[in-house]
């Protein structure tokens, strides 16, 4: 069985060079790293100290030093309501695994972990935004499609 873990600052390489890799594999992505030392101090603060943000990743099993997969989620507040009465929900982001070992259930090991993690602290709902090809193994964890109203301003 594969283990995840949390992620701690020294991480914080291997986390934005996955993250790299899941942006490298979208349409339109900016293939540009440039962004990597600029967001690197603020990644190993918040894998530090911020208590509603975690990364989970898994050790590569063939490269020492390096992930295999990392998943990263938040905690947000809303003023809570019928369905969610304390108001705290989940969102799942930047979810990557290396291609050299995809389709070995890294991913899942890590998705695993912070749903529990999302449990443990009181959210009553985790959303995220899902790949065709990633779909499947969040289907197979629970979630389903929701209508999307979403809008965006960027600022």
């Amino acid at each position: 069985m594969i283990s995840a873990r949390r992620a701690t600052p020294d991480d914080a390489e291997e986390v934005l060079r996955l993250r790299q890799v899941m942006i490298d594999s979208m349409a339109r992505s900016d293939p540009s790293t440039a962004w990597h030392a600029v967001s690197l101090p603020g990644l190993r603060d918040r894998l530090a100290a911020d208590r509603s943000f975690a990364v989970f990743v898994v050790d590569h099993p063939e490269r020492p030093g390096a992930l295999a997969a990392t998943v990263a989620g938040t905690l947000d507040y809303r003023i809570g309501g019928a369905r969610n009465p304390l108001g705290t929900d989940g969102h799942v982001f930047s979810v990557a695994t290396d291609p050299d070992v995809r389709r070995r259930g890294c991913a899942r090991a890590c998705m695993v972990a912070l749903l529990e993690w999302f449990r443990e602290r009181g959210a009553g709902r985790v959303r995220l935004t899902a790949s065709p090809e990633a779909e499947p193994l969040y289907r197979s964890l629970g979630f389903t499609p929701r209508p999307d109203p979403l809008l965006e301003l960027r600022l």
